[in-house]
């Protein structure tokens, strides 16, 4: 399994790349409640399959990734273009924490519990009040969800959602 590497604030992060099941990703965006009004960011966005559900499925106003690996990175921006949202979805080569997020509406996250920490200085610097950030899996430790729900994807596997609004994260 390949890693992501990130440098930040003197630091290197690693997170293995682990594709989001389908039922889990049209949950995630459910929870968040997004719809037309939304630009929706994914941090590691690995394949783009979030943003081509939301612009597909959710009709999101706008939808961008984040991806630090190359592959991953022309992997994302080619089944975007396959599916033809390029006016609505696309991808940014490079390190999440140093890309600017401040239009997202909507935060998806499925990184690990080390690095939502690292994350939250960025996430509350930069997002506005009320912006929904939505983690698969992980919890981002110190701040309280407003809500959460377990999935099964089409294995059976239970997956939790972590939902947190900033301003009722605390």
């Amino acid at each position: 399994m390949k890693e992501a590497h990130s440098i930040a604030m003197n630091f290197i992060i690693t997170v293995p790349y682990v594709p989001t099941p389908e039922p889990v990703v049209r949950a995630m965006l459910r929870l968040a409640e997004a719809g037309p009004d939304d630009i929706v960011y994914d941090l590691g966005c690995g394949d783009g399959r979030i943003l081509i559900m939301a612009v597909k499925e959710f009709n999101v106003k706008k939808a961008v990734g984040i991806e630090i690996r190359e592959d991953k990175y022309r992997e994302a921006v080619n089944n975007i273009r396959k599916v033809g949202i390029e006016d609505k979805a696309h991808v940014i080569h490079g390190d999440m924490f140093e890309v600017d997020i401040s239009e997202a509406t909507i935060v998806t996250l499925f990184l690990l519990t080390s690095v939502n920490e690292k994350l939250k200085p960025k996430l509350e610097t930069e997002l506005k009040k009320g912006t929904r950030i939505v983690s698969h899996e992980f919890r981002i430790p110190g701040w309280r969800a407003k809500k959460v729900i377990d999935v099964r994807d089409s294995n059976y596997i239970v997956h939790t959602i972590y939902l947190y609004v900033l301003g009722e994260h605390k």
